[in-house]
This record gives C-alpha cells, sequence and structure tokens, in this order.
C-alpha cells in the first residue's frame, strides 16, 4: 500500500476531508457506513472519497475489508488545525482573536492620544486582513467556508436514509 511521502502531500480538501475525519473519529469503518453516516448520496461516492485516501495512501484496508485511517496521517492532513473538544479550529484562529482584541484595546486607547491613530490604524488593519485571510482559507480547506460543521464529528442518528419524495 502507497504510504504519503515525506516530501509533497497530496491535497485533500472537502468531502474527501469529512470522510477522512469520520474515520479518524470512528475508527475502522464500512463502505455502507461511510455512505450512510456522512449522508453521502451512493455507495460509488463513498467508494470514491475512499478510493482517493487509500490512493494517496491516508487510509488503508484491514483483513476485514473496513478502512482504517494510517497513524501518521492524522498529522499530515490535519496540519494547521487545532481540535477544541470535537471542533476542528485553524490554529492562526487564536491570533486572529488575540490581535483583534489588541487592535480593538489600543483603538480605544487611541481615542485619548490622537498621534498615534493612522499608525495603529494602517498597521491594524494590514495585520488583521493577512490573519483573518489565513484563518479562512485555513477553514476553507475544509470544505465548509468557515462554518464548522457538526457532522464533521459525529455520525447522523438515521439509520437508514429518506426515501426522496416526488414533487
Amino acid at each position: 500500500m502507497a504510504r504519503p511521502d515525506t516530501g509533497k502531500h497530496q491535497e485533500v480538501t472537502g468531502r474527501t476531508l469529512k470522510v477522512f475525519l469520520y474515520l479518524v473519529r470512528k475508527g475502522a469503518s464500512d463502505l455502507r457506513d461511510v455512505q450512510r453516516d456522512l449522508g453521502l448520496s451512493t455507495p460509488s461516492l463513498a467508494s470514491y472519497h475512499l478510493g482517493k485516501l487509500v490512493d494517496a495512501g491516508y487510509v488503508t484496508q484491514n483483513e476485514r475489508g473496513q478502512y482504517v485511517a494510517t497513524k501518521d496521517s492524522e498529522k499530515v492532513l490535519l496540519e494547521g488545525y487545532s481540535r477544541i473538544g470535537a471542533v476542528l479550529v485553524p490554529q492562526l484562529f487564536f491570533f486572529a482573536v488575540l490581535f483583534t482584541g489588541v487592535v480593538s484595546f489600543f483603538a480605544l486607547m487611541s481615542l485619548t492620544h490622537f498621534s498615534y491613530v493612522p499608525l495603529l490604524v494602517v498597521t491594524s488593519l494590514a495585520m488583521l486582513v493577512v490573519l483573518w485571510y489565513q484563518t479562512y482559507r485555513i477553514w476553507r480547506r475544509l470544505g465548509t467556508s468557515g462554518q464548522v460543521e457538526s457532522q464533521l464529528f459525529t455520525a447522523r442518528k438515521t439509520t437508514k436514509p429518506e426515501p426522496r419524495r416526488k414533487e
């Protein structure tokens, strides 16, 4: 089985990353479990995403045919993220929050010392734009466009998919 080399790693984003996160949380899982719990429309779609992970060396199949995330792959794929409970947050998020607080404090303080206002504004805006942009970029890698989806770490409670209604 192919393993990710130590140099360049294949980028995993969106649904494929969600499938990987599901395997990290749940452990060994069958194709149908992945499909059902992540709400994928067909088993072939689940197979497609699992196949991408297997080809990249991030997931293997055990002797029972279940898919399992490799030990080193979590460090590789989730580099730049921190886990807070069941939520993945980009590490730059903490710096963005810290600098937002610092800038807010100094902005309030500059109300009494007007000579520092132009420097404060230019420096602060540049710093905030860069930090929030990088945070958004990393968050977007999860395919959530800045919204943390609880389904990344929790399986759906339904035991079978609901039938589609004809309208």
